[in-house]
């Protein structure tokens, strides 16, 4: 069996773990800033908070979980394409973390 797949669940779990992390770590200060500077309510920023942080330890656990779980599988068990029932979905975590924090770009109508 290929190593490849061990090494993209590896991989996925580090990016998962990574950008939930900056999530809270990086994320939050800035933002918190950008409100202070609007004067937004001191009740509004500690709910926010509650939420913004919970989400990146959310991003974590869940597709860290489902990941490293798949990789364990893989190391003991050896394939089984019913371990893609785990790290599918963590997999998709992963992307989907990684472009919520890309560029969205917009598509404008050319000039007629």
């Amino acid at each position: 069996m290929s190593r490849l797949p061990r090494a993209l669940a590896i991989v996925a779990a580090v990016i998962l773990v990574l950008s939930s992390g900056a999530h809270s770590l990086f994320g939050w200060p800035a933002l918190r800033a950008r409100m202070a500077s609007g004067n937004v309510p001191a009740d509004l920023v500690g709910g926010l908070a509650m939420g913004w942080h919970f989400a990146g330890l959310s991003m974590q656990i869940i597709g860290g979980a489902y990941e490293l779980f798949t990789v364990g599988c893989f190391a003991v068990l050896g394939w089984d394409p019913f371990l893609l029932t785990f790290f599918v979905p963590g997999a998709l975590l992963s992307i989907a973390g990684a472009l919520m924090r890309r560029p969205v770009l917009i598509a404008m109508e050319a000039p007629r």
